[in-house]
């Protein structure tokens, strides 16, 4: 068995970067029609990118699924745009949370002594930059080859995530809602104001109907909320507090998943759930019978920004990639196919003349609405293991009273071992006596 098991690691290992280098392509041959895909763009400078033509670069960017412009029903390939004005060869894969995405660079020991990053671009949460930074898993920006800046606003540049700016160029922003179907509410009888509070996720009448994230730090947030507390707090006491309410929850709830939220409440499989206002918008776009709310509790609202790991062989080229992302027509490109909402000055003045009323009142709500928002920050590690170990126990089924037998479980461990080599020794002292008379 351990020899099959090795070998199964070893063929995923021999894969992978066969996979990764294959991944446009895979998309260009399956689901996404690239027949009408855009591949010009008008860029400020084009002698900048033209630079490292013939230099064979390959850059791997590692990203969210679905986040970013891919050429589908004649919107702009920004991959292959960039490809194109660049001679810069792009591998592109998909990540479904900050923490999926951390945790595979933490295992490739991306910033420790010695060992380089597989991948040159990623674009995480503010949280999770602030985290990232920290451990010493971040390059320091070199913003000569990032002119584009300039038009980036400021008033998300220098948040408390990267006060300085030296890791991370905003990407975009957003906020976390409740996306529902406003049809199926209808038909149940269940009026539209059980929808304007996280306590619908504790609902009776949505029981079986409720999707759930699965990421950990933004199930916690809506628990949180719900309680009246930070999103961000270190209090132990109202994390175990949330984590009795999600158990609680757990009864009501279909699933618990992250990107597939997006088809189940498009294909009408669930009735509520917790989502990004982005994707809400493209969700309610493809399904009119679906809306959107925001909470009158605490929200959150993230910035993704877009940064290089630690060790990239390619900095510059991957700065290169950073400044074509901040071109105007391409941020346009970008807010437009992944709808979410963009911190770039001259892109968001032209999308926002383009914007039907509601999508506007989702992707730039009001400021009495932000008010009621919290953006996450990075919690102690102690505070994150807790999360976790918390959340894990909760998807598992694990309860509270189990959590404490579970803690009990080491000391039994080595109690029994304790007894076992008592048992051992008593059963050779006695053989020896036996031998003796």
């Amino acid at each position: 068995m351990k020899k099959i098991i090795s070998a199964l690691l070893v063929l995923t290992l021999f894969c992978v970067p066969f996979l990764a280098s294959c991944a446009t392509e895979f998309e260009e041959d399956g689901e996404i029609d690239l027949s009408e895909a855009v591949y010009e763009v008008e860029v400020d400078d084009v002698s900048y990118y033209a630079k490292f033509r013939d230099k064979n670069i390959t850059l791997n960017v590692y990203n969210w699924g679905e986040y970013i412009s891919d050429g589908s029903e004649g919107s702009v390939d920004v991959i292959g745009a960039f490809e194109e004005i660049s001679g810069i060869n792009v591998n592109y894969t998909n990540y479904a949370t900050n923490e999926d995405m951390y945790t595979k660079l933490a295992n490739d020991k991306v910033g420790q002594e010695g060992y380089s990053s597989v991948y040159d671009i990623i674009i995480p949460s503010d949280y999770m930059i602030a985290k990232m930074a920290e451990e010493g898993m971040l390059e320091e920006l070199n913003y000569d080859n990032i002119p584009n800046i300039k038009y980036i606003d400021d008033q998300y540049r220098f948040e408390a995530f990267d006060p300085e700016g030296k890791y991370s160029v905003p990407y975009t922003w957003g906020t976390v809602g409740i996306i529902y179907n406003k049809v199926k509410l209808e038909e149940q009888g269940i009026p539209v104001e059980a929808v304007s509070t996280w306590d619908v996720f504790w609902d009776e009448r949505f029981k079986g109907q409720i999707l759930m994230f699965s990421n950990s730090r933004d199930a916690f947030a809506i628990g949180l909320a719900k309680l009246g507390y930070s999103l961000n707090t270190e209090n132990h006491d109202e994390l175990y507090e949330a984590a009795k309410i999600m158990r609680q929850q757990k009864r009501y709830v279909q699933t618990y998943v992250m990107d597939q939220i997006f088809d189940k409440m498009q294909l009408e499989e669930a009735w509520v759930a917790p989502y990004y206002a982005g994707d809400a918008v493209t969700m309610i776009d493809a399904n009119p019978n679906l809306a959107f709310a925001y909470p009158t509790e605490t929200f959150n609202r993230f910035i993704d920004a877009i940064c290089i790991p630690k060790g990239s062989r390619n900095k510059e080229a991957a700065e290169a990639f950073i400044n074509f992302l901040c071109e105007t027509e391409v941020a346009v490109a970008n807010c437009e196919y992944i709808c979410y909402s963009t911190p770039h000055v001259e892109a968001k003045d032209i999308v926002l003349d383009e914007m039907e009323d509601w999508h506007r009142a989702i992707a730039y709500p009001d400021n009495e609405t932000l008010s009621r928002s919290e953006s996450f920050v990075n919690l102690t590690r102690d505070t994150n293991d807790l999360v976790v170990e918390e959340w894990n126990d909760i998807i598992i089924g694990i309860d509270e009273n189990s959590r404490f037998n579970k803690a009990l479980v080491p000391v039994a461990i080595i109690v029994s071992l304790g007894l076992i080599i008592l048992i051992i020794l008593m059963r050779i002292r006695r053989a020896k006596k036996l031998r003796y008379y």
